[in-house]
């Protein structure tokens, strides 16, 4: 069976630094860091006070106040980039058959908020006071129902959960879903509503995170010497995902390309990766080989780069198993230096790079890479944005339990 060609038509963003499409590329162009102090609530007694959140998000038009009130923040940030993302697509969903529509979306955590609000409020006033929302608010899968209802999206519809991967996951399964002809039109994307307490304390606990708390904008320093760890942020990110025909005939402008997909598993530890980034090699040449290509022909690797001791070493040494020689030529940056690291919706938020660079010929740089760690020894872009023409570029993802994800998407030539 040949698959069909997979459009990339529309695109949305909320990250902390950007709030919409437009701002987060200028920002990204321009090294600009979202990570700040945290304002969620008193982090005081944490050991960890720095968090990359979102400013002036509004999810009112998109939903009222009932839907704001019965659900969580990650749902409420996942609505809103979708609903968005489909005004840049150009699409009439009211001439579209609605069966034909599919929503897969990734999220990590879902709603932990509401989890750690609910709890104090069973710890405090009892279980007659728990909300009869809870559940339906916490749940990973709410967030890609809800969007299914607000676009009358009656196709394929779950979420994916597989930590750092899952927005990489919902994206790569909303491309299949199209390539094999179930869905005409599919939305793919993460969401992730993360800084709060108990995730703060517990990936803190886990020396996970960066105690650079008096200097939150250069904490993230993926590849550097001096990292200490990731920073946790929050967000999410919509790609609008179409059968190539589809969008030719309704003269849709298309971005990009989705073309290869690759999943493994390390088998190996649950927050650890294989040694020598095995597991994530193995999911790099799954994705070129799916997309039918060499490895010297990708231009940009968007790197998971988190900026953790191990995970960066063991992600240099996957880059160098993969494409040998042309790893030293490979153009590669960690965009988490400038986001923090947004947990499952981290994927999408850097398709949406991946794209922007294939668009615009620009690749995003890695900042606070002041003093490279002699173990981290590719071209990683340092700290000013690079011009140049990107063909094909890929997206890494590595999530704790060994889920390893890479996408490949490639410049839209006709």
């Amino acid at each position: 069976m040949t698959k069909r060609r997979v459009a990339i038509t529309g695109m949305e963003v909320v990250a902390p630094n950007g709030g919409d499409l437009t701002s987060f590329w200028d920002a990204l162009q321009n090294g600009r860091s979202g990570i700040g102090p945290i304002t969620r609530f008193d982090a005081r007694s944490h050991d960890v006070r720095i968090a990359g959140e979102l400013k002036d998000f509004d999810p009112s038009p998109e939903l009222d106040r009932k839907e704001i009130r019965r659900n969580d923040a990650f749902t409420h940030y996942a609505v809103a980039v979708a609903s968005r993302a489909v005004r840049h697509s150009g699409l009439d969903l009211e001439r579209e058959d609605p069966e034909r529509i599919g929503v897969i979306w990734g999220s990590g955590i879902g709603g932990i908020g509401t989890h750690e609000q609910q709890h104090t409020v069973l710890m405090e006033k009892g279980p007659a006071r728990i909300s009869p929302m809870y559940v339906p608010m916490m749940i990973c899968d709410m967030a890609a129902g809800m969007i299914s209802m607000k676009l009358g999206a009656k196709g394929p519809n779950y979420a994916a959960v597989s930590a750092c991967a899952s927005a990489a996951h919902a994206i790569g399964e909303a491309t299949r879903k199209i390539q094999y002809g179930e869905a005409e039109v599919m939305v793919g994307g993460g969401s992730e509503a993360a800084v709060t307490p108990i995730s703060i304390a517990g990936f803190a606990a886990a020396r996970a995170l960066s105690t650079r708390n008096d200097e939150p904008t250069r904490a993230s320093r993926p590849f550097d010497r001096g990292r200490d760890g990731f920073v946790l942020s929050e967000g999410a990110a919509a790609l609008i995902l179409e059968d190539m025909e589809h969008a030719r005939k309704r003269g849709a402008d298309i971005l990009a390309e989705v073309l290869g997909v690759g999943y493994t598993a390390d088998a190996y530890h649950q927050t650890a990766m294989a040694p020598g980034g095995e597991g994530g090699a193995r999911a790099i040449r799954a994705a070129l080989r799916d997309a039918g290509l060499a490895p010297d022909a990708i231009d940009y690797v968007n790197a998971h780069g988190t900026s953790t001791l191990l995970g960066d070493v063991q992600e240099t040494a996957a880059l160098k198993a993969v494409f040998g020689a042309h790893a030293g030529r490979l153009a590669v940056s960690s965009t988490k230096s400038m986001t923090g690291h947004l947990l499952g919706a981290t994927a999408a938020v850097e398709s949406v790079a991946c794209v922007l660079s294939l668009r615009h010929g620009v690749i995003p740089p890695t900042i606070n890479l002041e003093d490279p760690d002699p173990e981290c020894d590719l071209d990683y872009v340092p700290n000013i944005c690079r011009r140049m023409p990107v063909r094909y570029a890929i997206n890494t993802s590595f999530g704790f339990g060994g889920h390893n994800a890479v996408l490949v998407f490639g410049r839209f030539a006709g």
